[in-house]
C-alpha cells in the first residue's frame, strides 16, 4: 500500500504516557524513544544507539541525558553523544536522529518529515480537549491494530457500518437509509448525514434519556493524512433540528434537562506503525453531564466496546487482504465509499508531491 506522508504531525502518545523513563513507540517504520527532560519537555530520539544498535529505550534517563543500557554511551536532547565511558573523545558519527515534537490537546505529536516544514497550524482544531465547557474521556491505552492505517480512514468516513457492526451500542438499522453529503477542502473531506425521526441507538438512549424518536446528525471530517473529527449528536424528533443546519446551541442533555438533546466529539488520530499495523488514539469530548463520573464510565466502557468492534473488523479485513494479496484491491465501490476514496486521493497527491521534491 505504499509509503507514508512524512511532512505531517502524527500522534505518538498521550501526554500522560510520557515521563522521565524511556518510552518506545514505532511510527512510520521508525523506532522512536520518548522521554521528558528536567523541565518537563518531551524529547524524541531515534531508538538506536549509534555504537552497536541496542534500542536506547532499554537504557535510562539521567537528568537531561539518555544513557545506553549496553555500554553506557550518553546522548543529550539533541541526539548528540556527549560521553563514551572509558575514553575522552566521542568518535565521528556519534549522534542519533531527533524529530520535532509538540504537546497539544493532551496528545504528544511528532513531525516525521522535514523539520523546517513543521507547522503547528497543520494540526486539527481540537480545542474541545481543553475547553472547560466540555468533558473529556481519553481512549486509554490506545488501540494497536494489525491493519493498514487507510482502512481506518475509510472506516471513520463511512458511518453506514454502524447499522451492522455497532447495532448493540451506537448504531440502528435506520442509519444507511439516509443519504450522505460529501464536501471537499484543500486537504480535507467532510461527510454529513442526518438521520431523522428514528429510534435512538442503545447508548444514545442511555446518554439522553429519550422516550421517543430522535433527529440525529453525523459530521465526520478527515484531514490528510489521518486525523478524523466526528461530531455527533441528537435532539428529540421534531424539536427544531433541521438537516443541513447544524444546531450549535443545542440544549444540555443529562447534565441539564433530560431528553432535550446532546452532542459529543470523537477525536481520532490514526498513526501508522508499519505498513500493516496502526496506533489508534481517540478521545470523546461531550457538552453534557460535565462532572458526572457515571457518564465518564459510560463513555469509557460503552464506546470503547464499540471501537473494539471496529478493531476486530479491520484486523479481519487486513488478514483477508494479506491472504489474497494477489487480488487485495479487487473490490467494488459503493456510494458510501465516496468520502474515503476522496481522502485516499488526497493522501496519494500529498505523497506524490513529497516524492517529486526529492528529485
Amino acid at each position: 500500500m505504499g509509503p507514508f506522508v512524512k511532512n505531517a504531525w502524527y500522534a505518538a502518545a498521550w501526554n500522560h504516557e510520557i515521563g522521565p523513563e524511556p518510552f518506545a513507540r514505532t511510527i512510520l517504520n521508525e523506532p522512536l524513544v520518548l522521554f521528558r527532560d528536567t523541565v518537563g519537555d518531551v524529547v524524541v530520539l531515534e531508538d538506536r544507539c549509534c555504537h552497536r544498535h541496542l534500542p536506547l529505550s532499554e537504557g535510562k534517563v539521567i537528568g537531561d541525558i539518555l544513557q545506553c543500557g549496553y555500554h553506557g554511551l550518553e546522548f543529550d536532547c539533541s541526539g548528540a553523544c556527549v560521553k563514551v565511558p572509558g575514553q575522552t573523545r566521542v568518535p565521528p558519527g556519534g549522534i542519533v536522529r531527533t524529530w520535532p515534537v509538540l504537546e497539544k490537546y493532551q496528545y504528544v505529536w511528532v513531525w516525521m518529515g522535514d523539520p523546517d516544514k513543521a507547522d503547528e497550524a497543520l494540526l486539527p482544531d481540537w480545542h474541545v480537549m481543553d475547553d472547560p465547557g466540555w468533558a473529556v474521556v481519553k481512549g486509554d491505552p490506545p488501540f494497536h491494530i494489525p491493519c493498514h492505517y487507510e482502512l481506518f480512514n475509510d472506516n471513520l468516513l463511512d458511518l453506514s457500518h454502524l447499522a451492522y457492526v455497532h447495532i448493540k451500542n451506537i448504531g440502528t438499522s435506520a442509519v444507511p437509509d439516509f443519504p450522505i453529503v460529501t464536501t471537499r477542502g484543500k486537504n480535507s473531506v467532510r461527510m454529513i448525514r442526518w438521520i431523522l425521526d428514528s429510534a435512538p441507538a442503545p447508548l444514545y438512549a442511555r446518554f439522553g434519556g429519550f422516550e421517543g424518536n430522535i433527529d440525529r446528525w453525523q459530521y465526520a471530517e478527515a484531514m490528510v493524512p489521518s486525523f478524523n473529527t466526528v461530531r455527533v449528536g441528537c435532539m428529540p424528533a421534531g424539536s427544531g433540528a433541521q438537516a443541513g443546519d447544524h444546531p450549535d446551541d443545542i440544549a444540555r442533555g443529562p447534565g441539564g434537562r433530560e431528553g432535550q438533546g446532546f452532542e459529543f466529539y470523537n477525536l481520532n488520530a490514526i498513526t501508522p506503525e508499519t505498513e500493516n499495523s496502526t496506533w489508534y488514539f481517540y478521545a470523546h469530548s461531550r457538552n453534557f453531564a460535565l462532572e458526572d463520573p457515571e457518564m465518564d464510565e459510560e463513555f469509557r466502557v460503552g464506546l470503547r466496546g464499540a471501537f473494539q468492534d471496529d478493531v476486530d473488523i479491520l484486523a479481519a479485513q487486513q488478514m483477508n487482504m494479506d491472504r489474497h494479496a494477489h487480488n487485495a484491491k479487487d473490490w467494488i465501490d459503493i456510494n458510501v465509499d465516496g468520502p474515503g476514496l476522496a481522502l485516499r486521493k488526497m493522501v496519494d497527491d500529498a505523497l506524490a508531491s513529497e516524492i517529486k521534491t526529492l528529485f
